[in-house]
């Protein structure tokens, strides 16, 4: 990872826009909609330091080199980051390509090395997400201090989370009824039974790109990772860093994880891992091969 990618909050902030033309019109249209206030700077204002005080966030947009130059000292005299457009070398940061839906928010960069690649990767995510995934996640803001306290335990809370993103309230939400998708939600939240745990076998001899879609999401989504030692580092890299990490544990212990309500996501190199899911399967515990690669 060349660069960290990192999300500022808008509400009650604001942004400068140093400039004029398009670039610094374009600019100043990522934030329309959004809670920022927007502060335009120009000619030898967008020199003064005073200028940027109490900003989050400055970009500076002008066909002059030491116009640009000047108006980023000046924003960096303040303490405040800033993007020059088309000028790499004077940027604390880069600006990506932003799949924007409410709350969620995503974002593609490619340090600036190749915007236009940043865009069509951009268009590709877009397509894949839908309008109403924003208001999915505004109903899980609203309501997270109700599910913390009903599921103070992180795993128990993870594992309610995880199929209630897929359950009626989230059809609600992304239908525009939050009403009706918070009242769903609720009554899933003191109405539903336990669910139950699972161990699943994922191949992890590598390399990555080997894995099924079904595989990379049993690995960002496991509770707990049971890793054989040959387990390939690219795959490990796929799984969530907050999941626990064992290896060499028995049957008894997968089924006692499973026993716990946790998901299991089993990475293994070898050949013995049939009898140990043999016996896993005869304890009642619920096991999965997903696909392994030839």
């Amino acid at each position: 990872m060349d660069a960290f990618p990192a999300f500022f909050p808008l509400a009650g902030r604001s942004v400068a826009i140093a400039g004029e033309g398009e670039a610094a019109e374009a600019k100043a249209r990522l934030f329309e909609g959004s809670p920022a206030t927007v502060l335009r700077l120009t000619g030898a204002d967008a020199l003064d330091p005073r200028a940027y005080a109490g900003v989050t966030l400055a970009f500076v947009a002008g066909a002059d080199d030491r116009w640009a130059e000047a108006a980023a000292e000046a924003a960096r005299a303040a303490n405040v980051p800033v993007n020059v457009v088309d000028r790499p070398a004077l940027c604390d940061f880069t600006t990506p390509a932003v799949i924007d839906r409410g709350e969620v928010v995503a974002a593609i960069g490619t340090g600036g090395a190749s915007p236009m690649l940043a865009t069509m990767l951009r268009h590709d995510i877009e397509a894949r997400v839908p309008e109403g995934t924003g208001r999915i996640a505004a109903l899980f803001r609203s309501m997270q201090d109700e599910v913390r306290g009903a599921l103070p335990d992180a795993n128990a809370r993870r594992r309610f989370l995880r199929a209630a993103l897929a359950g009626p309230a989230a059809e609600a939400a992304m239908e525009g009824d939050m009403d009706g998708a918070r009242e769903r939600l609720r009554a899933a939240l003191f109405d539903s039974p336990t669910l139950a745990g699972r161990v699943q076998y994922v191949d992890a001899r590598g390399p990555a790109d080997l894995l099924t879609l079904r595989a990379v999401r049993a690995l960002a989504a496991a509770d707990v990772l049971v890793c054989d030692p040959e387990a390939h580092p690219d795959v490990l890299s796929l799984a969530r860093r907050d999941a626990e990490r064992f290896e060499g544990r028995t049957h008894d212990e997968l089924a006692g994880f499973a026993a716990e309500g946790l998901t299991v996501a089993r990475l293994i190199t070898g050949s013995s891992w049939r009898t140990e899911q043999a016996a896993l399967q005869a304890a009642g515990v619920t096991t999965e091969i997903l696909p392994i690669a030839s």
